[in-house]
């Protein structure tokens, strides 16, 4: 069954749109806490056996995270999209939001301008399809769902 993988940078959307598919009835998992994720160093990555486990079983799911490993798990998603907005767009959901502290410092909204410019385009180069968050979020959720049937 389908797996999709909902990448991007912080503040693109990927939690609402996965909190927007689940109330939907879909599966969905962010891999952004320790169940899994780890800190390796200074890089937060997949639990390897973790993720794998989970695209393993049956039925369709949307895997929702950005992480350094992500890569040697594209083979087992059937697709690979990349939610995308501008910076000025990311930086006003990022000051807005409640439920979620990172990118409230100057530090680490640098470092979110950062990643923008160097990490995203591996993103576009290898993602399967891109969504502009732009949109309004249950347009996004539409395109999302039509990947799964």
């Amino acid at each position: 069954m389908t797996k999709v993988l909902v990448t991007g940078m912080s503040g693109t959307g990927k939690s609402s749109a996965l909190r927007a598919l689940a109330a939907r009835g879909h599966r969905t998992v962010d891999t952004d806490s320790s169940r899994w994720s780890r800190w390796e160093g200074t890089d937060w990555i997949w639990r390897e056996e973790a993720v794998s486990a989970l695209l393993q079983v049956e039925g369709p799911v949307f895997v929702s995270g950005c992480k350094s490993n992500q890569g040697r798990f594209y083979p087992l998603f059937d697709h690979i999209v990349l939610l995308s907005a501008p910076a000025h767009v990311l930086l006003a959901r990022i000051a807005a939001r409640t439920d979620n502290p990172y990118g409230k410092s100057p530090a680490e909204r640098a470092e979110i301008l950062a990643n923008l410019a160097a990490v995203e385009p591996l993103l576009r180069a290898t993602c399967t399809l891109e969504i502009d968050t732009t949109a309004p979020l249950a347009d996004v959720v539409r395109q999302l769902e039509n990947l799964v049937g």
